[in-house]
């Protein structure tokens, strides 16, 4: 046995030497150990590649994916509406304060101008399925472009709130000297 008081690593067995094993039989087919064969002819392939139908349809119904996919799919750029969302927000909330009065009128506002981000969101999403899937007939990995899209809206959302409050208006005024 082995010394014990060594590593496990520096530790070796000694095997008897066995008949038979060990010993490469000879090859065939020209086979030589350590000689490569250059030049060697290749045997063709013989099955062929499916046919792919650029409709999408075989007459077969396609494979569904899970829910959890697509709300993965949907996820994938999301920050984009949120940072616009965001804006908005800060902007309307701005806004809202300036007006000193009720915010039952303010707050329906910026609810009806979400419901129309997420409309728009949703058309995008649509647009993108008729032109992106059917016509060019590629595959869309995220909602990154609906994302940006309802973001570019919401921008616009938070610079309308602040174009309408006086004291911004002043302010922009006297910074860019108008």
């Amino acid at each position: 046995m082995a010394d014990q008081t060594q590593p496990w690593a520096e530790r070796t067995v000694e095997v008897p030497p066995q008949p038979g094993v060990g010993v490469v039989p000879p090859q065939r087919d020209g086979f030589q150990r350590g000689v490569a064969q250059v030049g060697a002819r290749r045997t063709p392939r013989t099955e062929q590649f499916p046919a792919v139908d650029p409709t999408g349809w075989s007459g077969e119904p396609a494979a569904r994916r899970p829910m959890s996919w697509h709300l993965a799919q949907l996820r994938r750029g999301g920050e984009w509406s949120a940072a616009g969302a965001l804006f908005a927000f800060v902007c309307w909330g701005i806004w809202a304060i300036s007006g000193r009065g009720n915010l039952t009128t303010p707050v329906v506002t910026f609810v009806l101008s979400l419901l129309t981000a997420v409309g728009l969101f949703a058309l995008a999403r649509l647009v993108g399925r008729i032109v992106w899937e059917r016509q060019l007939g590629r595959v869309r990995r995220s909602a990154r472009g609906a994302h940006l899209l309802t973001a570019l809206f919401l921008a616009g959302v938070g610079v309308a709130y602040l174009q309408q409050t006086e004291w911004v208006v002043s302010a922009w005024n006297w910074v860019t000297g108008n």
